[in-house]
């Protein structure tokens, strides 16, 4: 948030020789109090209003979500194993770990299950609390077996409720954070229902309920309204304690609840790094925040049974980086202009490089190797040379790691948030670009004792924390799509709280020249005002219409496979197939998988692309061989990865799978020089065909439009 200083004139105070009278005195010790008193109930009577309007559109944002996601599938209507088949992908997975706790005798004997899982990938035994983020679910099953209610409310809508009620509030910490930084609740209000608005691009918990990421969310925008309110000058000490509370609980369920927490909150310390740098916030407190990340970092690691991923994290090697460094140059913040510009490149430079050392030394020590995937992915996402390697290229070529459409902006103006964002943040830059000059400057010129040099235009730490907050996000959502729904969010934060913003409407009417408090009053609630009148007409026929919209699930074949598998395999049989299919799998029949979706170990990525030689040129002795040594008893295969048209050449599956075995792709177009010929057919087209070769060692048992099921012969 910006203010204008404005520089006060001394003026000499005349005082009269005859003295009011003890009675004027009195009179005027009457008054104040009364209005004193007036000032505080209307104060009071306004956040009570605003916290129970922030309440109220939380609940309906929810409700809202809930509809839609019933609505479009008819959820209360559809079997038991339709709504599982709802869940794709690793949503399905991480609700199968749900179901489990509620099927196990005891709840010693389902964290025995979770802790000891021989299931979840054949012929190995892994702790699940320690590979994935999964205490929600273990959480919740505990819950519904403790609480009174299994009379009332099936487990299924027991864990969507949770979801839908944790939307309420993110929606509702979003409000408070607008309501933070432009000091009233219309900014809250404004920037809960810019969320609403672009409901496509701030979230998607309405078809991927269980994912991590609408688990984290809600605690991230704690965090960050907690943040704001902490940067705050001349707080209490009892408000601070109890935010930097706040602070941490926040930290740590957002740590516990999605895998990819650490990259979010390295952005994070990295905004704190820029902001301290450049003398915009308090160190002390920059201090608090870092050693909360990583205080929080390593209970979520002991609680994950010390996951080696977490300890060779960048942002516990960052932050120490930057303390060690911060010890070592205590003068950084002294000196001329040009001087201090040399210091924060070689501070900058020893950040750089002691990060690189302990994160290394660190991977060195434990054999870390989990994450080496994300940062190939990188690597050839920027340019830095082109990749065979197929972990890499299955997420360059998914468009959920893509860059922005730009059809994101066009939405996003159609509700004018685009616009409001592009001005709020001009103002804020070209604020902060000249409080930044002031602050490297200002050690140059010797001050009389006592005194600083006033700048003239001001960044409040919360709103300068803010800024660098939607910029370092918004790069990443430009970058990567999947990452848009945290931008966008704080989007709608950022450009409610600029529109609301008395400092930022005193600055640009001092520029034209026409500032006064009236003009000043008015622009700050009546642009909001107008927005919202303009929002509601223009939305709510929308939002209607979609409320009013009837759809039905309906996937036939997914839902005849499920059956089959249930009624014709032994309940030990292990399947190979798709991760995306296998997670359904486990979760609507309970068989044991060799891989499934959730990416972030290294020997599973090997085993998932020696499975998915089944659509690549193989012969049938290599591919039986490979699905054996992982205990498969049988394969699905799917024409819809087979023969698959979603992508353009290149990116298909099977064009990953012969790129990376070294053989030419299928169809018009030119490969790369030193790929050859492949000696043998595609696998999941051949089989089809039953040659000899093929029905030796795979005998079809399953067969409808979309799945083909072989069992796997035991011969060797």
């Amino acid at each position: 948030m910006m203010y204008i200083r404005q520089r006060k004139e001394t003026k000499t105070i005349e005082v009269a020789e005859d003295f009011p009278s003890p009675k004027e005195n009195v009179k005027l010790g009457k008054k104040l109090p009364s209005g004193c008193a007036s000032g505080r109930f209307w104060k009071t009577l306004s956040s009570v209003v605003g916290g129970l309007l922030a309440l109220g559109i939380g609940l309906l944002t929810s409700v809202y979500l809930a509809t839609l996601h019933e609505n479009d599938l008819w959820f209360s209507n559809i079997k038991e194993v339709e709504r599982e088949i709802s869940f794709r992908t690793e949503c399905g997975l991480y609700y199968s770990y749900y179901k489990q706790m509620l099927q196990a005798p005891t709840l010693l004997q389902g964290f025995h299950g979770l802790i000891y899982d021989n299931k979840t990938e054949s012929m190995r035994t892994i702790n699940l609390l320690q590979r994935m983020n999964i205490y929600q679910e273990v959480f919740l099953s505990v819950l519904y077996r403790v609480l009174p209610i299994q009379k009332y409310l099936e487990p299924v809508y027991f864990y969507i409720y949770t979801l839908f009620g944790l939307q309420a509030v993110y929606v509702t910490a979003l409000y408070i954070t607008s309501w933070l930084l432009s000091g009233t609740w219309l900014s809250g209000l404004l920037a809960a229902l810019w969320y609403v608005t672009n409901r496509t691009d701030t979230t998607r918990v309405e078809f991927t309920i269980p994912l991590r990421e609408n688990w984290a969310l809600p605690f991230f925008a704690i965090q960050i309204a907690a943040i704001t309110y902490f940067l705050r000058p001349n707080l209490q000490p009892l408000s601070e304690r109890l935010t930097r509370l706040a602070i941490f609980l926040s930290t740590f369920l957002f740590s516990l609840a999605w895998q990819f927490n650490q990259f979010m909150m390295l952005l994070q310390a990295l905004v704190l790094f820029i902001l301290d740098s450049l003398d915009m916030l308090p160190a002390v407190k920059a201090t608090w925040l870092y050693g909360i990340q990583i205080s929080c970092l390593l209970l979520v690691c002991t609680l994950q049974f010390f996951n080696a991923m977490i300890l060779g994290s960048l942002l516990i090697s960052f932050n120490l980086s930057v303390l060690i460094v911060r010890k070592l140059q205590k003068n950084l913040k002294t000196g001329t202009f040009l001087t201090r510009i040399g210091k924060l490149l070689l501070h900058l430079l020893l950040v750089f490089c002691l990060t690189l050392l302990l994160n290394n030394i660190i991977k060195r020590i434990l054999n870390l190797k989990s994450d080496e995937h994300i940062f190939k992915f990188l690597k050839a996402k920027f340019g830095f040379g082109a990749t065979r390697d197929f972990d890499a290229n299955l997420y360059l070529c998914e468009e959920a790691f893509g860059l922005l459409p730009l059809n994101t902006f066009q939405r996003l103006s159609e509700t004018l948030l685009f616009y409001a964002y592009v001005f709020v943040l001009l103002v804020t830059v070209t604020t902060a670009l000249v409080v930044a000059f002031h602050n490297l400057s200002d050690s140059a010129s010797p001050q009389p004792t006592g005194q600083t040099r006033k700048c003239a235009v001001d960044l409040k730490p919360e709103a300068a924390y803010n800024l660098i907050h939607t910029l370092l996000f918004g790069v990443l959502a430009l970058s990567t799509m999947r990452m848009k729904y945290l931008w966008i969010s704080h989007m709608c934060v950022f450009a409610s709280f600029g529109l609301c913003s008395s400092e930022i409407w005193e600055l640009l009417l001092r520029l034209l020249h026409l500032c006064n408090p009236k003009r000043i009053w008015v622009m700050r609630y009546s642009v909001p005002i107008l927005t919202l009148l303009y929002l509601c007409c223009k939305s709510w026929p929308g939002m209607m219409d979609e409320l009013s919209e009837l759809k039905e699930f309906y996937d036939p074949d997914t839902v005849e496979l499920m059956d089959w598998i249930s009624s014709n395999t032994p309940r030990k049989a292990v399947f190979a197939g798709s991760m995306q299919l296998l997670a359904g799998v486990k979760l609507c029949t309970g068989r044991t998988l060799t891989n499934h979706p959730h990416y972030e170990d290294k020997s599973l990525r090997e085993r998932t692309q020696a499975v998915y030689q089944i659509y690549a040129k193989r012969s049938p002795e290599e591919v039986h061989s490979l699905l054996r040594s992982f205990g498969a008893d049988f394969v699905i295969l799917e024409d819809s990865i087979c023969y698959e048209r979603r992508h353009q050449r290149g990116c298909r599956l099977r064009d990953l799978l012969d790129i990376a075995n070294g053989h030419e792709m299928d169809g018009p177009g030119e490969s790369d020089p030193d790929l050859r010929p492949a000696d043998h057919p595609r696998f999941c087209e051949e089989i089809k065909r039953n040659p000899p070769s093929y029905a030796a060692h795979f005998t079809r048992v399953f067969q409808n439009k979309t799945f083909h099921v072989y069992k796997l012969s035991r011969n060797k």
